[in-house]
């Protein structure tokens, strides 16, 4: 195989990228899915759902911060901003730790279809101003929760000043996005997040993202990849375990670049990177 020019910065082969979700449900609402087997009885109230998924702004999203520091890693943090109202300490020590805080709805159950433009445009607005509010940093990126976004979710995004967006899984690789982007950057997120080893066995996850990093790392120069974990799952011990042992194994090898998404999106635009086919990245010789 051939391919063209390089697209990451000299020496670079791999980027890897940390999206770190910080999430809170309604008021009386529980995630749709937990560890729990045997579902509340129906027209009961899900306790159990609702303060399990408490645990991330509690104490997971502070083990992820740790995990991340003790490594020297930088993060994204994709927040719902109910989280900021609930636990507003919380928010303040991820910018005081040097991570970046991007938007991820008002709440995780509020999602963007199904909202008329108006509707959209205010929780969008909300959302951002909550968030920068507490903690004195404007956001300058969003992943919708639930990666549910809309026809005109770019244009409103853009319109709110963002310098990136993450609701995009048609991409290997960050781009600019070329139409009614605004000059943002398009992030592609993972397609396999902690909670789809909820009722498995952990060592799901680090097997997972131990042999896409191998195969990228080995087979496909300037390689991109999105690691996705919850707070209220991925950082309770039986799961940053992993979290914390595939970090160290990607680090271990040279040519691999973890960045900001705001860092990395920065970059992009910089260098202005537009969308590449896997074609034109690796293509074939004819048979």
């Amino acid at each position: 195989m051939t391919r063209l020019k390089r697209i990451w910065p000299e020496g670079v082969r791999t980027v890897v990228v940390l999206t770190f979700l910080v999430e809170s449900w309604s008021e009386g609402k529980a995630p749709p899915y937990s560890p729990m087997t045997s579902p509340p009885r129906p027209g009961t109230k899900d306790l159990a759902g609702i303060t399990w998924s408490e645990y991330g702004a509690r104490a997971g999203a502070d083990r992820l911060m740790r995990i991340a520091r003790e490594r020297n890693l930088p993060a994204t943090f994709c927040v719902n901003a109910r989280v900021a109202e609930l636990f507003p300490g919380v928010i303040q020590r991820i910018v005081a730790n040097g991570f970046e805080l991007a938007g991820h709805n008002y709440a995780q159950d509020e999602v963007l279809p199904g909202l008329d433009e108006a509707e959209e445009r205010a929780l969008i607005a909300r959302s951002l101003g909550i968030l920068e509010d507490v903690s004195g940093v404007k956001p300058r990126g969003w992943l919708s929760s639930t990666i549910a976004t809309t026809e005109r979710t770019t244009d409103l995004l853009a319109e709110a000043g963002m310098l990136w967006h993450g609701d995009y899984n048609y991409l290997d690789l960050p781009c600019r996005l070329p139409n009614g982007g605004g000059g943002m950057v398009a992030i592609p997120h993972s397609d396999f997040a902690d909670n789809r080893v909820l009722r498995a066995a952990p060592r799901d996850f680090f097997q997972c993202y131990k042999d896409t990093f191998d195969y990228l790392h080995n087979k496909e120069p300037d390689a991109f990849m999105n690691i996705t974990v919850h707070g209220h799952f991925g950082g309770r011990p039986l799961i940053s375990a992993v979290l914390d042992e595939v970090l160290g194994y990607i680090t271990s090898h040279e040519g691999v670049w973890m960045p900001r998404h705001d860092e990395l999106a920065d970059w992009i635009n910089e260098n202005q990177v537009d969308e590449i086919s896997y074609a034109e990245r690796f293509p074939l010789s004819p048979a």
